[in-house]
Parts: C-alpha cells; sequence; structure tokens
C-alpha cells in the first residue's frame, strides 16, 4: 500500500467511526478531528510509542496565551507525561505541512503546559473538569518529571519527525510528529524505522566491532560493547518502543537481577560488563567501516531493537535517574547484534520472532507472548463470520489480523453501495481486535487490575493465563459463548458510555474505562449468576433496569477511585491488584421491580 492509499484509508476509518457514532441518538456528535486524534492515540498506544492515553478535548486562553488539548497519557510513577494535540486537515490528498505550522499547533500545547507548571490554570477550571487530575499533575510535580513530550498528530505529512527540543521552566520539552508518514510506516510495519543511532555523532568514532559476516545465511552477526551512557539515552528517548519485541516490560527494582544491576552500576560500574549477560539486539542496517586503528567499527545502525536484556536496559535507566551518583562513563554493556539481511519483511519478522523466543527462553516465556495467531482466534474469526444477529441482518467482525476489517471493506466495497451496504452489515461499532477481546472477557472474569495494565499487556496476560488453564474458555468454542462474550461487549461498552455523557461529568471526570471495567467486574462477580446474556444477545443492547443498577454501582466505584487512589490518577490506581481486593467490598444494591435480565 502505498502513502495516498493508506491516508484515503485512514480517513476512511476515521469517517466510519464518526457516521457510526452519528447513528447512535444516546453519543454526542463527534467531530472528524476529534476521533481523528482518538484514533491515532490509540495506534501510537498499542505500538508502545506512549502509555494508555486519555482522550480529552480541551481549549482555553489564559491571558493571552491560547491553549489546547487532545489528550494525554502519564507513567505508572507519573514520571513521564505525554500531551497530545491535533491538527487536522481533512482533504481527500496527501498535504505537506511545513515545520512553522507544527511549531504554531506545538505551541498551543507548550501554552498549556507552561502555565499549568507555573499554577495559572488549576484554580481556573472547574472542579469537575476531565483534566483536573492532569493539571495538578503538571502543576504540583513539574520539577520531578524525568520526561516531557509533545505529539502533534496531523493527517499531513511533514519534513521533520521530531522538532528543536524547547526549554519550559527549567524542562527540556521533546516535540514529536505524529504525521500521516509516520503513521503509515507504524501501519506497515516499519516501527524500527524510528529508532537510528550513527555513533560516529555520539562517540566521534565507529563502535569497535567484531563482524561476523556469512554470505550464506538471512543475517549477519556482529560483538560489541555499547557504552551505558548510549543505553540510557535510547531508554530516555524511545522508552518500550525499543524493547518492542522484547516480550517483558520493566519489572522495578526489588527483583534480585535488577537490584543486582542497580548494585553493580552504584558500586563496581567497570564490573558491569564482567558481571552483565548483555543485550541480544537485532537491526534492518548496519554500516560498517574500518576505524583508524584498522579494525571494524559500526558507524551508524538503524531500525534497532532489543529482544533480550530489556531489564538491563530499563534498569540502566531508572537506576541513574534515581540515583545521580552513578557514573556510566566506565560502563560498558556487552551486546550481541543481528544484522538483517532477508528483503521479505515476513521473513524477517518470523527470525525476530523466533529470536526473541529462544534468548528469552531461559526465563520460561510463552510462545503466547509471541504471537496470537492461535486456535482461538482463528475460531472466533469463524464464528464471527458465521453468527449474524437477531435481526438476521447484521454481525459481528473479528479482526485477527490487524487491518482486517479495511481488507474486507475493500473487497466488498468496490461501489459507494456495496461499501454502505457492508459498513451497514458490520459496523466500526460492532468491530473486535483480539486486546478487545481480551479486556472484555478478562473485566467480566474478575480482573480489571490486569485490564488496566493496557491492550498488549493485558492481552499477554490472557493468553498466558489459557496456556495454565484451557478451562477458562471452552474447547471447541461455540455459538453459545461467543454471544455470550457479545454480551459482555454490550455490557461494557454500556457501561462506558453511559458515565462518559455529558451530564454524567458531574461525577465521572477520568478514568472512564478503568470505571467501567471495575463496574463490570463487580457486577459479574455479584450479579453474573442471575444475569441471562442471552437476553443482552437478543437486544443487542442492556436494559434500563440493568443499566440503573450498574450506573449507581459505577458510583461507588468512581468514589473507590477517589477516596482511596489517595489524589493519584484513576489509571495509575487502577493497575494496584490490592486496589480491586478493596472495590470488591462494595455491596451491589438491587432495587425492587422486574430486571429483564434476571
Amino acid at each position: 500500500m502505498e502513502l495516498d492509499n493508506f491516508h484515503s484509508k485512514y480517513l476512511e476509518r476515521v469517517r466510519g467511526v464518526v457516521e457510526d457514532r452519528m447513528r447512535d441518538p444516546e453519543t454526542e456528535f463527534p467531530s472528524e478531528e476529534m476521533v481523528f486524534a482518538e484514533t491515532v492515540m490509540e495506534d501510537i498506544s498499542e505500538a508502545g510509542i506512549t502509555e494508555q492515553p486519555e482522550t480529552s478535548h480541551w481549549s482555553g486562553k489564559v491571558g493571552n496565551a491560547n491553549l489546547r488539548l487532545s489528550g494525554y497519557s502519564i507513567s505508572d510513577d507519573q514520571t513521564r507525561i505525554d500531551l497530545f494535540v491535533s491538527n487536522f486537515i481533512g482533504g481527500d490528498e496527501v498535504s505537506e505541512i511545513s515545520d512553522a505550522e507544527i511549531r504554531g499547533v506545538a505551541k498551543l500545547a507548550v501554552n498549556f503546559a507552561l502555565t499549568c507548571a507555573r499554577g495559572k490554570l488549576l484554580k481556573r477550571l472547574d472542579p469537575s473538569s476531565e483534566i483536573i487530575g492532569l493539571v495538578e499533575i503538571l502543576e504540583n510535580e513539574w520539577a520531578e518529571l524525568d520526561q516531557f513530550r509533545i505529539f502533534v498528530l496531523t493527517d499531513g505529512q511533514t519534513k521533520s519527525k521530531r522538532l528543536k527540543p524547547q526549554d519550559v521552566e527549567g524542562r527540556l520539552v521533546q516535540v514529536e510528529v505524529m504525521d500521516i508518514e509516520r503513521l503509515f510506516r507504524h501501519s506497515s510495519g516499519k516501527v524500527r524505522d524510528e529508532i537510528v543511532v550513527n555513533f560516529e555523532q555520539v562517540l566521534n568514532a565507529p563502535l569497535p566491532c567484531v563482524h561476523v559476516p556469512d554470505a550464506e545465511l538471512d543475517y549477519d552477526y556482529a560483538l560489541a560493547a555499547i557504552p551505558g551512557e548510549i543505553i540510557r539515552t535510547l531508554y530516555e528517548r524511545y522508552n518500550t518502543l525499543l524493547l518492542e519485541a522484547n516480550v517483558r516490560s520493566f519489572l522495578g527494582t526489588r527483583g534480585k537481577v535488577n537490584k543486582g544491576i542497580a548494585s553493580t552500576l552504584a558500586s563496581e560500574p567497570g564490573h558491569f560488563m564482567a558481571f552483565n549477560n548483555g543485550l541480544v539486539v537485532v537491526c534492518d542496517e548496519a554500516e560498517l567501516i574500518q576505524r583508524e586503528d584498522g579494525t571494524t567499527g559500526i558507524a551508524r545502525i538503524c531500525g534497532l531493537q532489543i529482544v533480550n536484556g530489556g531489564q538491563t536496559t530499563s534498569s540502566i535507566y531508572f537506576s541513574t535517574r534515581d540515583n545521580k551518583d552513578i557514573d556510566l562513563s566506565k560502563v560498558r554493556v556487552p551486546a550481541k547484534i543481528i544484522i538483517l539481511k532477508n528483503d521479505d519483511e515476513n521473513g524477517r519478522e518470523h527470525l525476530i520472532s523466533n529470536i526473541s523466543r529462544y534468548a528469552n527462553s531461559q526465563n520460561a516465556v510463552k510462545t503466547s507472548d509471541l504471537s496470537a495467531n492461535r486456535s482461538i482466534h482463528i475460531q472466533l474469526e469463524k464464528l464471527a463470520n458465521a453468527t449474524w444477529c437477531p435481526d438476521g441482518t447484521g454481525r459481528w467482525f473479528y479482526e485477527r489480523a490487524a487491518g482486517s476489517y479495511q481488507v474486507e471493506l475493500l473487497r466488498r466495497g468496490r461501489t459507494p453501495a456495496q461499501k454502505r451496504a457492508f459498513q451497514d452489515e458490520v459496523p466500526t461499532r460492532r468491530k473486535l481486535t483480539k486486546n478487545d477481546v481480551a479486556k472484555y472477557h478478562e473485566a467480566w472474569r474478575g480482573n480489571p487490575a490486569q485490564v488496566a495494565l493496557g491492550g498488549e499487556k493485558n492481552f499477554a496476560a490472557f493468553m498466558a493465563a489459557l496456556d495454565d488453564d484451557p478451562t477458562i474458555i471452552p474447547d471447541p468454542l461455540d455459538e453459545v459463548w461467543f454471544k455470550e462474550l457479545i454480551a459482555k461487549v454490550l455490557l461494557f461498552k454500556s457501561i462506558e458510555a453511559m458515565i462518559k455523557k455529558k451530564e454524567a461529568k458531574r461525577i465521572f471526570h477520568q478514568g472512564y474505562v478503568n470505571v467501567a471495567a471495575y463496574t463490570v467486574a463487580l457486577v459479574a462477580e455479584q450479579l453474573g449468576p442471575k444475569i441471562d446474556l442471552e437476553q443482552i444477545w437478543l437486544r443487542q443492547a442492556v436494559s434500563t433496569k440493568l443499566l440503573e443498577i450498574c450506573w449507581n454501582c459505577a458510583i461507588n466505584v468512581n468514589s473507590a477511585f477517589q477516596e482511596l487512589g489517595k489524589g493519584r490518577q484513576f489509571s495509575e490506581t487502577a493497575k494496584r491488584p490490592e486496589f480491586w481486593a478493596k472495590v470488591r467490598g462494595l455491596k451491589i444494591t438491587v432495587p425492587n421491580g422486574i430486571v429483564p435480565e434476571f
């Protein structure tokens, strides 16, 4: 797919969501720009570029400064914050956007951050504002932030993807541009293109290495010792994107291994290379040249990914963040560098998957962490295609492979009439991804803290749970199970939509998906045996009576977030298993009257 075609399909996707929401009288009418921003934030979150985002379309003016925000994300420890601001064009063709225009858009978010840091916005906000938690963190924690980034989201094409960092109140602010070209690279599996290291620039010389070429293999091999400061800088800039092919995220410094890494960095930095197993790195390209002493060196490396050594990498970053006395000048990290040569993208990804699996096998990483192409997904896809809604005209769509909904739309929608017919049959609101299924299933199963970890992590945990206990789902899957799954989806979505309505904003200000997940988990635990899920399937909706019960339950859950969270962002509190243990103590009140689903 070329860029122009991708641009058209992306806007079709956005407009499809807008049209779908317009059909629902309970939904506020969204603009294309709002949906575009939401879609991009969702995509880059799934790509690992940012934490799970909160959508928040807000604009205002303080003094002479215009402020605008499309959304934000905050790391679990509240030390990394990303702000998102959109610049939507909506034209039929890709438009080129100047860096000056992008800087102007970025300035709206910079002004927002600056106004918050100076304490000039919080007092102006209504206490029910959905951004009040973010503003409080920026005002109170500005000096403690490790990283602050601003993303400009645009359907245009820009020359620069990163602008010069700006100094805001003593804090270096990175400005990233997520334009249609960069989105295209990610959709094409080109995420690694983001990461380029020029050793001649950062070291003033090529990185020494031992190069082992082999003309008959689909990769070359090099051994090197990478300076610790480069590893720290890479993680600071790219975060989990650097570790995309690594199956685990940072496990903290409490573990024996990570505690040992931190101790070595602090007390024996010169021995780090002797004590540490090092990294396994894959890259799409490495420029090898002769150094002045006649040895081989790596001048530049492109498309870098760490497939083993994620704990080492993140430990170096977090240890130096928490202990400013650590000196990385003597730290070298051993690295096995795999230089990919296969021109076939599928072949490359297959090799990377196997490298990651075998390199991590000593830590008992399950294959399910590395691939979702398993029987459950194949069966689920078949059930979705074969099971029609009670009206006999519509069905649900299971997107087993990313982008398959658009592929099917292209295949069946060769004319505008055919396209409309397909969208009527399978509107985007009835499209489910693998991560969606894991979210709705695990919320009902009583794992809301796991759901709060985000799409990819929750999905991996769900698949690992199936490895440990295959009886979690029937084998083979049947139509009854599928219909009950859809009923759980409808219940979750109905609760989330209910608490996101304009009139609900006086109670619910943030963390809608987390409040919904905990509400569903509580309802399933206390009322699950009473609920006839088939009734929800037959109506493709939740009754008013059941939603009233869920509304009261959601209010109590929301209060628990506020009281027990002690001012933390809901997204942080929701990830704590002990919080679910406390929420489970809430009692659901069932009023008198007939509940159709009981």
